[in-house]
């Protein structure tokens, strides 16, 4: 979710807030969260606490609290697992979203979803095993989904959820039946190339890379094309909702259920349409309830058709921002970013379900029970999916460069795996 949701607006309810509102922050609160590195969080606010204009009610037998944004998901309430108390190094987009992606506030590093193909390798041969699915990517561009100093046969592949997958995927009709001979030829030439060039990845990949595009040439097109589910399934994931947008963020999850079927490793959804996301600095109530209405019923229908394949047990869904936003007014009825707490949720791939970790303060505003760093989620994740995070490393520049930073530094949150 790209631009930073309001935690106290989505699944964080704060009925103190709603009592406080028009007045300024508890002395105390400020007082503590001053003497913090999260100081820089009142930069830009209001000393106006602002209420929730949305109303929140409990589900499920968890009585988990949910807005009113997000019905559809509601549903769910038994199969998430709630972190409250997520906290990023940087209050900037693009910092946030690095270290969110990558585990640092700098660009340059290897992203999640390279690692994990790294340490996982790829169940599909016929398909990438790191896919991204976005319209507008996210802010801080491509160094948040980057390979880094990983292998370039690490890097990512952008599908696109309409037409072909792949621009260019297929040759024209003249070169098709000797496409093959000419591929083979290439590789010849370039097999012979890299002899003298050993350890030379960028090579190996482009090498590699010729082979996957033409096994992909039947593949994508099978996995991308939708139109191929029955319409009841097309019809829970919004795709003939009236809203251009819900129809969009739909696709992609379907087309996310689809490539997980198939063995892709890792995909990566974005949900930015446009250039602001849920960067709500001003008019809350005009910036979120549009987004949660295009990502809302999707995500519902993605939980239920993995739940309905038996995917969702082996399939690690994560929800998440680069953080989240102050209980503060700023502008006209905004809220400022917020990274010294906020809300990430799971669901599946083994994570227990229905249970809430950690917490913000009385009013949203910072993490004050089992805080935790975006590298203890990256732990957490990389456990769910089987791996170490202290034994995923890979030699960049004479040092063991690891997802979660020094040895030691990083652990998985407690109480989030079964």
């Amino acid at each position: 979710m790209v631009g930073g949701p309001s935690h106290v607006d989505t699944f964080d309810y704060k009925p103190e807030l709603q009592k406080l509102n028009g007045k300024p922050v508890p002395d105390s609160l400020r007082k503590a969260v001053e003497r913090t590195r999260f100081a820089n969080v009142f930069h830009g606010c209001k000393d106006e606490l602002l209420a929730s204009p949305f109303s929140f009610k409990q589900y499920g037998q968890s009585g988990t609290w949910i807005s009113e944004l997000y019905p559809h998901l509601a549903r769910h309430a038994d199969d998430l697992c709630f972190i409250h108390s997520i906290q990023a190094d940087s209050n900037n987009h693009g910092p946030a979203s690095y270290q969110m992606h990558t585990g640092d506030i700098r660009p340059g590093k290897a992203s999640l979803g390279s690692w994990v193909t790294y340490g996982l390798g790829t169940a599909n041969q016929n398909l990438p095993g790191y896919v991204l699915l976005f319209e507008a990517g996210p802010l801080g561009g491509a160094a948040n989904y980057s390979n880094g100093f990983l292998p370039a046969a690490f890097q990512p592949t952008r599908l696109r959820d309409r037409g072909a997958p792949v621009l260019d995927l297929l040759p024209p009709d003249e070169f098709a039946p000797g496409q093959r001979a000419s591929l083979d030829l290439i590789q010849q030439l370039n097999l012979r190339h890299l002899e003298g060039r050993q350890g030379y990845s960028e090579l190996e990949a482009r090498i590699a890379s010729y082979e996957l595009a033409y096994s992909m040439q039947s593949a994508a097109l099978d996995v991308g094309n939708l139109d191929a589910e029955p319409q009841r399934v097309g019809q829970s994931y919004g795709l003939e909702d009236g809203d251009k947008r819900t129809v969009s963020f739909g696709r992609k999850c379907l087309l996310a259920r689809r490539l997980v079927e198939r063995g892709v490793r890792f995909v990566q959804i974005y949900d930015m349409p446009d250039k602001d996301g849920w960067d709500a600095h001003d008019k809350l109530t005009k910036n979120h309830p549009p987004r949660a209405r295009w990502t809302d019923q999707p995500i519902a229908a993605l939980i239920d058709d993995l739940k309905q394949r038996g995917l969702l047990d082996t399939t690690l869904v994560v929800w998440a921002s680069e953080f989240g936003r102050t209980p503060m007014m700023q502008g006209d009825s905004g809220r400022q970013h917020n990274s010294a707490g906020f809300t990430v949720w799971m669901a599946g791939g083994g994570v227990r379900p229905g249970v809430h970790i950690g917490a913000t303060d009385e009013i949203g505003l910072t993490a004050v029970d089992r805080p935790h760093p975006f590298r203890d989620l990256h732990a957490t994740i990389l456990a769910a999916l089987g791996l170490s995070h202290e034994d995923l490393g890979f030699e960049a520049s004479g040092r063991i460069e690891r997802l979660t930073g020094v040895a030691g530094t990083a652990k998985p949150v407690p109480g989030v795996l079964a």
